[in-house]
């Protein structure tokens, strides 16, 4: 598997209190790393760090890119000097915001902005004129199953159709990573396990790769390629299980004993 993102000996404090330390994690392309730890581990801090919205004390993030066009045409943007080789792009982002899609828990849709506008919203953001925004956008709402929808509102839509519109406008905004801190968590259990199943689908589809936080063992389980036990004060990455089962993963799988047994280990590490 090709490595796309790597974040290398992340340390972080505020003040005087150390809230991550000597923490490095990987992802590879078409990977689901699931971020498992209780609350106030420091999850959060360090997709901070990993998006740009935070630089850490010490250590570097590093992207990688196999389209080679398109990453020198992202990096002339930022104004900054192109190296390249015939085969891989990397780019030391630490510090720098914008280069990494990164969905929060809640779905922060503009409430006064169709569904259309707000999807087609990063577009606009990074200069796109709004019809071009727009068109680009409708392009993709039959693949995220959003069809009907482009001239509502957020109010009118379920949760799960909200997440859905919120999982576009982050894939829009630009790169083929994206950070979810748990973007289920707040449906219901049917809406969940749905929206779960659809996302391996999509994710799939559109050639995306995730690190995606999670509190929930049996959701990390089912949806994660390895999950990664973040445990501490401060915080290190003290263990990584590779889940070696076929996706996708339906609620059957949870009545195996291998889905047992994994789920028994991770209890145990936590």
């Amino acid at each position: 598997m090709q490595e796309i993102l790597r974040a290398e000996h992340i340390t972080k404090a505020y003040g005087d209190k150390v809230v991550l330390d000597d923490i490095n994690i990987s992802l590879n392309k078409g990977e689901i790393v699931c971020l498992l730890g209780v609350s106030g581990v420091g999850k959060t801090t360090l997709f901070n760090v990993l998006s740009g919205l935070m630089k850490p004390d010490s250590g570097k993030v590093l992207l990688k890119e196999c389209d080679t066009e398109k990453a020198v045409d992202e990096k002339k943007s930022y104004n900054s000097e192109v190296s390249m080789n015939p085969d891989t792009f990397s780019d030391d982002i630490t510090g720098i915001s914008g280069r990494i899609s990164y969905m929060l828990q809640k779905d922060m849709l503009l409430e006064h902005k169709t569904i259309l506008d707000n999807a087609a919203l990063p577009l606009v953001i990074s200069g796109m004129k709004k019809k071009e925004a727009r068109q680009r956008a409708s392009e993709y709402f039959e693949r995220f199953d959003l069809s009907g929808t482009k001239k509502k509102y957020p109010a009118q839509l379920s949760g799960g159709m909200r997440q859905r519109a919120a999982l576009l406008r982050t894939y829009l905004c630009g790169n083929k990573v994206a950070l979810l801190d748990e973007p289920f968590s707040a449906l219901d259990t049917i809406t969940r396990t749905s929206l779960q199943e659809w996302y391996l689908k999509v994710m799939e589809d559109i050639d995306l790769s995730t690190i995606f936080i999670t509190h929930d063992i049996d959701e990390a389980i089912l949806i994660s390629d390895r999950i990664c036990i973040m445990k501490g004060a401060p915080a290190h990455i003290t263990d990584e299980i590779i889940i070696d089962e076929a996706k996708p993963r339906g609620q059957d799988f949870m009545l195996t004993e291998s889905f047992l047994e994994y789920k028994r280990r991770i209890k145990a590490l936590l």
